[in-house]
């Protein structure tokens, strides 16, 4: 399972470590390649034509850096180190430990615990053992099973959440993020299928990400070995952030909506909604993944800054 590094100006080591190991162009490509599978030293050194030292050399910087991890393998002649990526994303504080003050909450939200849903076809649930009930049903997203489920998709409609909201009673949050794996949903997989994903927030329209594609054409790092491989297979992680000077969706500002007209504080739960709008531009249905399915180990996750 890849890892999320933090850091902040206290971890002056591992900070310098990954600055030098994203400092190089060849470093930067080695990333790259090991992002879509795992490669011995001289796979690497032959893909990028560089010489099997100067490849070690590079995998040695990486590998303190903590961005890869190598693991001792035998080979033909003798034995050979294999490289897998461990880390996917490396977020910076320009700040100290000391300076940031803000409580975070977590809460992990599994993708099956909806509280309300409209969906048409293609339509279905999976767990990580097998399908939930039958596909294409939209009747069938009411089996009490769907808590056990890891992918759900649909082709026009959405889910709903409620999220508690016991920690801001007291007062308002400063900053609300919101986090899935999402992508289209077509038949089987299409990677020019887009679709307008709509995330709405206690009844009011957060921000529209226009997703490009249902992905496919390689597994999904963390799905079952029964899960075929021409179906859709991953999605892409994405980020709705709600704060006091508006909207953002991942680190793009998306309007001055503030905080504040959310109501956080006035009701006795967050309702999430996440779908497609009846008068989307591309009505291309949704994927969601849960922690068992796709490319990231989580459900929906919410972050309340208070």
């Amino acid at each position: 399972m890849m890892r999320t590094i933090d850091l902040n100006l206290d971890d002056e080591k591992q900070v310098a470590l990954v600055g030098k190991a994203l400092s190089s162009e060849v470093r930067i490509e080695i990333i790259k390649l090991l992002y879509r599978q795992e490669y011995n030293i001289n796979e690497i050194a032959e893909k990028l034509e560089l010489a099997p030292s100067s490849a070690a050399s590079h995998i040695r910087v990486l590998e303190e850096a903590g961005i890869i991890r190598t693991t001792l393998l035998p080979g033909i002649r003798g034995s050979m180190k294999l490289c897998t990526l461990q880390v996917e994303r490396a977020s910076l504080n320009l700040c100290t430990k000391a300076e940031i003050h803000q409580e975070v909450e977590t809460i992990q939200m599994p993708i099956g615990n909806y509280v309300d849903y409209k969906v048409t076809p293609t339509c279905g649930l999976v767990s990580l053992k097998g399908p939930i009930d039958e596909e294409d049903e939209p009747r069938c997203f009411y089996n009490p099973e769907r808590m056990h489920a890891k992918l759900l998709w649909f082709g026009d409609g959405y889910v709903e959440y409620r999220f508690p909201n016991n920690s801001i009673m007291e007062g308002e949050p400063t900053r609300i993020e919101i986090s899935a794996e999402l992508c289209s949903e077509d038949h089987d997989y299409n990677m020019e299928y887009p679709s307008d994903i709509t995330l709405w927030v206690n009844g009011i329209e957060a921000a529209t990400w226009e997703c490009p594609s249902d992905f496919g054409g390689r597994r999904g790092r963390l799905n079952p070995e029964w899960w075929p491989d021409k179906n859709t297979q991953y999605g892409i992680l994405k980020t709705w952030v709600i704060t006091t000077d508006g909207i953002y969706l991942d680190d793009e500002k998306y309007s001055a909506k503030s905080i504040r007209e959310f109501g956080f504080s006035e009701r006795e739960y967050i309702a999430v909604r996440i779908g497609v709008k009846e008068n989307a531009e591309h009505r291309g249905g949704m994927n969601l993944f849960g922690n068992g399915f796709g490319d990231y180990e989580q459900d929906i996750v919410m972050k309340i800054y208070k």
